[in-house]
């Protein structure tokens, strides 16, 4: 789990409160139970014998828990052995020996050792937290040590382009459609998958970045003010992109104003001969596009103001893909073709097109790169089946357009039934109760069955099925997501469309 939140004790901090009402319940019955059988041991005629067959039921007890544990749940992200992770795994085993050790001395008897063994397993959460906490002062001379690396050795690339894309949503794909359209001219290196912290990215420049690029794409993530900032003084891009401001991450951003003063750094960052590109459909970002003073690029498929540098229209939308003509104000003209779901795709596109224009491309370049654009993992990516089944992937840190846009593209597709496999949306801070109980009032206009994860979680969702007078019949409710597939097996036939929406991390697992 700690690897999970970022190796961040504030967040592992919350990850714990989130979950420690059931841990510390199911602690309090182990020891419960440990004190009732070291009692039986003490008023039993041999004593000695008991104690040692206490000591080996409670070893065994333990083992069969941990082997029950790893069998019930899957990690859906497993634990991957960085050094990081080895050096705080070492810190962890070094303070759990210490207490383990203290508990030994000062212990009367075997039972009594036993005894402040178990109560040991309700520290186990903390122990890791101290371990943090006394290993953060190493971690960050090591991070400032590969930083400053990184910074050298990019800005002694004079040459090289760099593009910074930033935004609540969409900032994934975009990266994605950029590097494929770029890559019709220059040689292009993106970050990979969702590398968008500060170590991620380090990684990327020390390790893969060299002067026979032309173009680096860095996608730039954010919890907390200042994030993008410090980015910015890694990679000092010459380009930004604002693909959207909206309710993401409020549980450490508190305010959508916090997200807009944070993802705006990135524009702040750019030099005077810099371009800024936004998003014109998105009211924050129309808004700080139109008080920034560098050259700016604002894209859109709904606005029609005279600002508006480049527009889709004729948007056509179906399950071989999309179709749009793209029309800029210079008079530049053109319909490109692909194979990718969804309309706001249109969107992250015009971003990406802006861009390669604005870096000399040709309408007829810009046309073959989005049509060999693939479809980005975990978002609305159509799976390969061979049942007559369409399957859409959007599993990927699902928010309120996106999910919005993932159920009204299911929507067009009328052959068969319509079946949604989501566990909601989270990260949403004091809105995500109302947000995900929206979320359910769209989906009972286009969903026929709805295969909800998590019996707490579900609940505002449901609220907003009923809202939308969603027959109470096909609302499944699951435990896990093994189950939901179980439970999808049985009601699903040729035809039908499944769209997995957001599949949460085993740190939002309900324990």
């Amino acid at each position: 789990m700690a690897q999970l939140e970022g190796y961040k004790q504030g967040q592992y901090w919350r990850w714990l409160k989130r979950n420690i009402n059931i841990s510390f319940f199911r602690e309090f019955i182990i020891l419960v139970l440990t004190a009732s059988l070291a009692a039986v041991c003490y008023l039993t005629k041999y004593r000695i014998v008991w104690i040692y067959i206490y000591f080996l039921i409670w070893c065994g007890a333990n083992a069969y828990l941990v082997i029950k544990l790893k069998d019930k749940t899957e990690s859906k992200k497993p634990l991957v052995f960085t050094h990081r992770a080895i050096r705080l795994l070492a810190a962890n085993v070094f303070f759990l020996a210490l207490w383990s050790l203290l508990s030994y001395i000062y212990a009367e008897n075997i039972v009594t050792f036993v005894l402040l063994l178990t109560f040991l397993r309700f520290l186990l959460p903390f122990n890791m937290l101290v371990s943090m906490t006394v290993i953060y002062p190493l971690e960050m001379l090591i991070h400032y040590r590969y930083f400053r690396q990184a910074q050298m050795k990019i800005s002694g690339m004079k040459d090289l382009k760099v593009i910074g894309i930033t935004g609540s949503y969409g900032k994934t794909s975009t990266k994605y459609f950029l590097h494929t359209i770029l890559s019709e001219k220059y040689n292009t290196l993106m970050t990979p998958e969702s590398y968008n912290t500060p170590m991620g990215i380090t990684k990327v420049i020390r390790e893969q970045l060299n002067k026979d690029y032309d173009v680096f794409i860095c996608e730039m993530g954010a919890r907390n003010i200042g994030d993008i900032k410090l980015l910015c003084r890694l990679v000092n891009p010459a380009i930004g992109i604002l693909t959207s401001i909206g309710p993401q991450h409020l549980e450490t951003f508190k305010t959508i104003e916090n997200v807009a003063k944070t993802k705006y750094e990135l524009i702040q960052a750019l030099p005077y001969y810099g371009t800024a590109v936004f998003n014109g459909d998105n009211s924050y970002c129309l808004s700080l596009a139109r008080k920034t003073g560098i050259e700016t690029l604002i894209y859109s498929i709904k606005n029609d103001d005279e600002d508006v540098y480049i527009r889709a229209e004729d948007i056509v939308s179906s399950r071989e893909g999309l179709r749009f003509k793209v029309r800029t104000q210079d008079g530049i003209d053109f319909e490109c073709r692909t194979k990718l779901l969804g309309k706001h795709n249109v969107s992250n596109m015009l971003a990406a097109i802006s861009t390669a224009l604005r870096l000399g491309l040709s309408p007829d370049e810009i046309k073959r790169g989005i049509s060999n654009i693939k479809p980005v993992p975990h978002r609305l990516q159509i799976l390969d089946t061979n049942n007559g089944v369409m399957v859409i992937d959007d599993a990927f840190n699902s928010n309120p357009v996106g999910a919005r846009d993932a159920l009204e593209t299911i929507k067009e597709f009328t052959d068969g039934d319509r079946i949604i496999v989501t566990p909601g949306m989270v990260e949403l801070g004091s809105i995500e109760y109302e947000e995900n109980r929206k979320f359910g009032k769209i989906m009972a206009e286009c969903c026929d069955y709805a295969i909800l994860v998590g019996v707490k979680r579900s609940k505002p969702i449901i609220k907003g099925l009923k809202q939308g007078n969603f027959p109470e019949d096909r609302i499944i409710i699951t435990t896990s997501l093994n189950e939901a597939s179980s439970k999808l097996g049985s009601i699903v036939k040729p035809g039908d469309t499944v769209l997995f929406e957001n599949d949460l991390p085993d740190n939002y697992d309900e324990m």
